[in-house]
């Protein structure tokens, strides 16, 4: 797609103008330092490319949780959204006229932050799907304004490594679409992500598919654990955009399900650790624990996904729902169960070798989930190897992918351009 060439040539002209040792303005955008982990890791491996091959880049973020990010990683933060309280139900007329004030702010703020940069990178996440509850004039709105952002101002906004999924409420869609036919860069973490984009109506002929960046993080020693220890990794979950009038209903099934297998665990005397990726799941670990009353269930506590892939290591196996817990448990070679919410994850353990353990999140049965269990860790040995092969392949596709990506983000002369790889 030549649009493309545009963007990235104007870039490497600013950063010509003002030479390198200004270093290059490179922007990050999303959701990130609000709580969820795997957001979160996918700018952790971003920053730790970015610092190794270009250490002269100028980083700053413009995020859901600016003081979280700039504690964390050492950046400059913004605030995503001029209305403090753009995720909260508007009930009051004062907080509905908030959020549509906000709207026409946040407009003129994001163009603003743009503007001040050479290169805009969204880093991972779901960013373009709605596999979970979601509102289209709330991020679907912010990443359209910043895509539409960088078209305007020649300043190329690259999504990287990015999840998508079919959607189907129309201006959620509509609001998706337009963001990826904007960006000047796409690669995606699964095939899947790209057909549905592809089935949305956006070009992705040239656009490149290559592994969650969190398979780039390093990989930690395991934490001490008890033997026989399985990791459980749980969600706050209430099933998808389109099912908010069953949500309650899927979330009473998922936790009494959830709850009955840890409870049979620790009866035949397994320890158990139960994994969060969000702020939200916490809940879902207290209902837990008040009903398996037994000292084999502790609570994990990680606040990285370095800490989860260090529990993960530790473990005979892992069972989670967070598509994040399951790339941590597989990249940390530990045999691992998905429940699955979504097509990223059935994709993900496919991918793994690891495709018939699967078992649906919207429908836990303990009993059936037991068995699959059971023939996870009956081939546990082969399953360690299927990932340790596959793992090295990750690593090998990652390097080369954000390898060359680098190069065309940071373009040495005018001439440049980003390229969208070729599948």
């Amino acid at each position: 797609m030549t649009r493309a060439r545009g963007p990235a040539g104007a870039a490497g002209a600013r950063a010509g103008r003002r030479g390198q040792a200004a270093g290059v303005r490179v922007g990050v955008f999303g959701l990130l330092g609000s709580g969820n982990l795997g957001n979160d890791g996918s700018l952790e491996a971003l920053l730790g490319h970015l610092r190794a091959a270009r250490p002269e880049a100028v980083v700053d973020a413009l995020c859901g949780g600016p003081e979280a990010v700039t504690a964390r990683y050492g950046i400059p933060a913004t605030r995503l959204h001029w209305f403090r309280g753009e995720y909260r139900t508007a009930s009051r007329a004062g907080a509905i006229a908030g959020k549509g004030l906000g709207k026409l702010v946040d407009a003129f703020r994001t163009a603003a932050w743009v503007r001040r940069h050479d290169v805009v990178v969204v880093p991972g996440m779901g960013v373009l799907e709605a596999t979970l509850p979601l509102r289209p004039w709330g991020f679907p709105y912010a990443l359209f304004l910043l895509c539409a952002s960088g078209r305007l101002l020649g300043v190329p906004v690259a999504l990287v490594g990015v999840g998508a999924a079919p959607i189907g409420e129309r201006a959620t869609r509509t609001l998706v679409r337009w963001s990826g036919r904007l960006a000047a860069h796409r690669s995606y973490r699964d095939a899947a992500s790209r057909e549905a984009m592809r089935a949305m109506g956006v070009d992705t002929a040239r656009d490149a598919v290559h592994p969650d960046l969190a398979f780039a993080l390093p990989a930690p020693p395991p934490v001490p654990a008890a033997p026989g220890t399985v990791c459980v990794g749980v969600m706050d979950f209430h099933g998808g955009n389109d099912d908010r009038a069953e949500a309650g209903e899927i979330h009473r099934r998922y936790v009494e399900g959830t709850t009955r297998f840890v409870g049979a665990l620790a009866a035949e005397g397994r320890p158990v650790r139960l994994l969060t990726g969000d702020g939200a799941d916490t809940a879902v670990v207290e209902a837990i624990l008040r009903a398996v009353d037994s000292p084999l269930v502790t609570a994990a506590g990680a606040a990285s996904l370095a800490e989860l892939t260090a529990e993960a290591a530790a473990a005979d196996a892992v069972v989670a729902t967070r598509y994040h817990n399951l790339v941590c448990a597989l990249k940390a070679g530990t045999p691992t169960l998905a429940l699955s919410y979504a097509a990223k994850s059935d994709a993900l353990m496919a991918e793994r070798g690891l495709g018939a353990y699967c078992h649906p999140a919207r429908a836990v049965d303990a009993d059936r989930l037991l068995a699959q269990f059971r023939e996870l860790e009956k081939d546990a040995d082969g399953l360690r190897r299927t990932l340790a092969d596959r793992n090295r392949d990750a690593a090998r596709r990652l390097d080369d992918h954000l390898t060359a990506l680098t190069a065309a983000l940071f373009p040495a002369s005018a001439s440049a351009s980003i390229p969208r790889e070729t599948p």
